[in-house]
Formats: structure tokens, sequence, C-alpha cells
């Protein structure tokens, strides 16, 4: 029971990784023993969170763009370069756009998807020889992949495209689960609620804006890098072994509310 949540040793990949949950995530690995490898399309930021997160254990920092199939090919071989297995990959490059229907872009609906939904099946696709090689029947591989509360119901703002690649997240995850449970590979997701990120920050950085989200969440209270990190914990560990094709909703209560 005492080694129930315990990564130490293990390999994870993390995309988007250099800001955000993505970096939470990163960072909660690192500090429990995993060797962590982090991504993103931005070098400077990504370096300088690699730079931080290195202080706390081993964390490697890899560019890439995983918005077309050939970049993300070209992450998974720089990965397979270095390690002969992985034991975690987290899917949670993200992208939002935002328009009124009248006016939303073809080329707007087409990022969000490219990143948001396409990135994780070919990731996913990609990095399964290293993911096979890393799961047994006593301690599966894991995949995790980022879904969203607004996959889940109407967030009332007019981000379709975003909306849309969530709720086809929490649906491809379990059918990947599914899938490859038999290799020993696990495939669940995380539908996460109000965090401090880069795509929330517009209501961060206003004080009625974030008076307002806060009011809206039983808790009281938006997510911290702890409940992020745990939760990922959670699904990467001998805790969750018999857990697949599940979306944990980790929003303070938002979806509960009446």
């Amino acid at each position: 029971m005492q080694t129930l949540f315990d990564v130490s040793g293990k390999v994870a990949v993390v995309s988007g990784g250099s800001s955000g949950i993505g970096a939470m995530m990163a960072r909660g690995l690192i500090e429990n023993g995993a060797k962590v490898y982090i991504t993103a399309r931005k070098e400077e930021r990504l370096m300088a969170k690699a730079a931080e997160l290195s202080e706390l254990g081993e964390c490697i920092a890899i560019p890439s763009d995983l918005s077309n199939v050939e970049g993300i090919e070209a992450f998974a071989a720089a990965i397979g370069e270095r390690e002969e297995k992985i034991d975690i990959l987290i899917n949670n490059a993200g992208a939002n756009w935002s328009a009124s229907i009248e006016d939303f872009p073809e080329k707007g609906w087409d990022k969000v998807m490219d990143i948001n939904i396409k990135s994780i099946f070919f990731a996913t696709q990609k990095f399964l020889p290293l993911l096979k090689a890393g799961g047994t029947a006593d301690d599966p591989a894991r995949v995790i992949n980022i879904a969203s509360i607004n996959g889940i119901r109407n967030s009332g703002m007019p981000t379709y495209a975003y909306t849309a690649s969530k709720s086809a997240v929490i649906n491809l995850t379990e059918h990947l689960a599914t899938d490859l449970a038999h290799h020993n590979i696990n495939v669940n997701a995380i539908a996460p609620g109000f965090f401090p990120s880069n795509m929330t920050k517009q209501i961060v950085e206003n004080d009625d804006m974030t008076k307002l989200a806060i009011s809206q969440i039983p808790r009281g209270r938006m997510g911290a890098p702890e409940d992020i990190a745990g939760t990922a914990l959670y699904l990467c560990s001998r805790a969750s072994s018999w857990m697949i094709g599940q979306a944990l909703v980790l929003d303070g209560g938002m979806i509960s509310r009446p």
C-alpha cells in the first residue's frame, strides 16, 4: 500500500509541458522521481521551464510542432533515440479559438482540431512501440489525454472548435482504452475545470472575471497545481492499474452544480 502512488524510475513524456497544467503535471512527476520529457512549440519558453524543473529532478526539453504528423513523428523519433521504452504519455498540448458563429474561420477550426484531437491520436500511434515496451500486465504503460469540462457542457463562450475537440477527446479516450488494454497500455483522460493557464489568463488577470468564475465553483476556488498533479500521479501509478477509458472530471464541482 505504501507504494501505490510511486512513479519513481518511470519515463514520462508531457506535451505542452512548458506552461499551465502541463508544467504542473510535469513538476509533480519529476518531484516524485520520474524522468520527464517536455515538449512545446515555443523553444525559449520550453527551455526556460526545463531549466527550472531540472532543479527538482530529471527534465529534458525537446521542441516540436505537434499540429502535423511530420512533427509528431520527428518528436517520437527523438525520444526513441534516447529511450528504449516510455511508461507515461500525457497528451496535454492544446489550442483555443473564440469567434461568433457568423465569423468563426476555417483556419481557427483547423488549428484547434489539429492540436486538440488529431495530435492525441497520432502521438499515441507514433509512441505505441515505446509504450508497448514499457507496459506489463502488473504495471501497464499509461496514456493520459487532457480533455475539458467544456467537452461535457456548454461553456457559454463562442469556442465551438474547442468544445467539439474536447468532447472528441473523451470519446477517443474510451475507444483507445479498450483497443490498447491488451497491449498493457491504460488510456484515461482528465477533464479539468478552471485552472490558471495561458488559456484562462484573460480571466485570471481580471479580478471581476475571476470572482465571477469562482462563484460558479462549489469548492470556492480555482484549481491548484497539487490538484492536477495529484490526479496525474494517480493515473500514472499502481493505484489506477485497473482503470481504463475514464474521463476524471476535475472542476471543484462545476459540472455537478445545479
